[in-house]
């Protein structure tokens, strides 16, 4: 049988970890679950993405819920580090949650009102409240370039239209154009005003009408729904949904519209978080890192830097190359900018279908990308080896399926779901619990290796090359301390490596389906198995 994942200190002794170096990990102990207790600076911790619709089901409707994910919340973090009962989240992102007519919410009809589907505004109150008390970020998406067209903006702007009355404020909250007006490269409808002689920009749909972020008015009504969202409700920040698209076509305008609303969000809110998605090369992202955050698209998918890496397409040391340069390219448009690493997210195939459980594929690429730089997400159900792809069907319903968790939850998966639950072959969070295998267990160690060395969230890297294909790293320098980060991708060879130039001291964890040793300045280490040196 394979050996089991070296341990960390204080996690439940008697059921998962195994004891490993305790000399070398006290002084790292964090004393709290706050990331401020052993966190400097920063939005560094782990965040998890959850579609509400598919999470937990509190009424009995078969649809996710606020109610339901707040009774979940000590899944997630139960505010107790000893506990060992928990994922250990910091933070959480809710995909959109305002009033909308469609399943997904990114059409939105009322900015200031939860969908009555996932519960009500006392009920996301009520979450941020019970987030706080667990030190866990509360996120919310907010969706800027166009609203639905039930929107009462719209139904105002449309009216004045076909009346013939362009002085509505609300008709300037859009952007109509004449037939001649139309730029090339951009979508446009006259759907409800086919008599007006107008157009309105539509990029997304005919039922997602642009909206003109140039009008001061709109700009003063993002201001209320964004202080209302931080001040009122009490969220961290916001993710944005296609920043790229905001001014279509025109990079500058988008970020200095991006640098604008931080700024607003930050006079309400001092540590306002905010992420955003740009589905671009890395080049153009990180233009955007000098006003927001943006997800690391290139780390992502079946082609991006993780996937290559575990499955030896890319050399570990290529990798580790990737983490120092793109922080570097961060760096040099802001230089409190951090990396947004991830695997997949709900516009993608859930990555357990290609990084498999069973192989140990899906523990080598949480190892990759939690144990690096910035604030990585996860995406709900990752941790148990959820499955689902879009298939053919011509939308991402498949990618948003309900949470197994093994239990009496009453979650249905949304209607138009066509993927057989006969394909969920990894388990639930039930099963997973008391196998001290599972992936389930093994992202909770993860995750607080990670913590215990806060160096790998916040510190300065630099790669550690290696002439073999699947071993080889980077040390990261934080408050003049220094920890060596190092991954053997390898599915059979025991591989080392020389570290004795960094002067590190000592094996301080070890995470994967081997062993590790480190002696007189040599790390051997087993296949598909990481370790942290200080």
């Amino acid at each position: 049988m394979k050996k089991r994942l070296i341990a960390i200190l204080f996690i439940f002794l008697s059921s998962l970890l195994l004891v490993s170096c305790e000399k070398e990990l006290k002084d790292y102990t964090p004393k709290g679950n706050n990331l401020e207790k052993y966190y400097d600076t920063g939005n560094c911790g782990v965040y998890y993405e959850i579609f509400v619709g598919g999470f937990s089901d509190s009424n009995k409707d078969g649809v996710g819920d606020l109610r339901g994910l707040i009774n979940r919340l000590d899944y997630l973090n139960d505010g107790d580090p000893n506990s060992g009962k928990s994922l250990g989240i910091d933070g959480i992102w809710l995909m959109p949650i305002m009033k909308s007519p469609s399943y997904h919410k990114y059409d939105v009809t009322n900015y200031m009102d939860v969908d009555r589907t996932y519960g009500s505004n006392d009920d996301m109150i009520e979450l941020c409240s019970e987030c706080s008390k667990r030190g866990i970020d509360v996120i919310i998406d907010l969706v800027l370039n166009h609203t639905s067209t039930l929107n009462a903006w719209w139904k105002e702007a449309t009216a004045s239209i076909n009346n013939g009355d362009l002085t509505n404020k609300y008709v300037s909250y859009y952007t109509f154009v004449t037939e001649k007006e139309q730029e090339s490269g951009k979508k446009y409808y006259n759907k409800g005003i086919e008599n007006s002689g107008y157009y309105y920009e539509g990029n997304f749909d005919s039922s997602m009408p642009e909206l003109n972020l140039d009008n001061e008015d709109l700009k003063d009504e993002i201001e209320e729904i964004c202080r209302y969202w931080l001040v009122d409700v009490g969220v961290k920040g916001f993710r944005l949904d296609a920043v790229k698209y905001y001014y279509l076509n025109d990079d500058n305008k988008n970020i200095e519209f991006l640098k604008w609303l931080r700024e607003m969000c930050e006079s309400y809110k001092s540590d306002c978080y905010i992420v955003g998605e740009d589905w671009s090369a890395e080049s153009h992202v990180a233009r955007y890192n000098a006003a927001i955050s943006c997800f690391d698209f290139d780390m992502s998918g079946q082609d991006g830097y993780i996937y290559n890496c575990v499955q030896g397409i890319d050399s570990v040391s290529i990798y580790a190359k990737h983490l120092v340069s793109h922080k570097e390219l961060l760096k040099s448009y802001n230089e409190n900018a951090m990396p947004t690493p991830f695997i997949s997210n709900h516009d993608m195939d859930r990555c357990a279908g290609y990084l498999s459980v069973k192989s140990g594929n899906a523990k080598m690429a949480a190892n990759l990308y939690i144990l690096s730089s910035g604030t990585p997400f996860m995406y709900y159900g990752e941790e148990i080896g959820m499955l689902g792809s879009r298939g053919t069907q011509n939308d991402d319903i498949n990618r948003r399926l309900a949470m197994l968790w093994g239990d009496n939850d009453t979650i249905r998966n949304i209607r138009g779901a066509t993927y057989s639950d006969s394909l969920q072959v990894n388990g639930t969070v039930k099963s997973q619990k008391n196998k001290s295998d599972s992936l389930y267990n093994y992202y909770k160690e993860l995750i607080m290796i990670r913590k215990l060395n806060p160096e790998i969230a916040l510190g300065d890297y630099t790669a550690i090359i290696s002439d073999k294909w699947c071993i080889g790293g980077f040390l990261a320098t934080y408050n003049n301390k220094s920890v060596a980060v190092i991954h053997n991708t390898s599915s059979e060879d025991t591989l080392s490596i020389d570290l004795s130039e960094y002067r590190l001291e000592s094996l301080t964890q070890f995470i994967g389906l081997n062993d590790a040793k480190y002696e007189n300045g040599v790390l051997t280490l087993g296949p598909k198995t990481s370790a942290i040196i200080r």
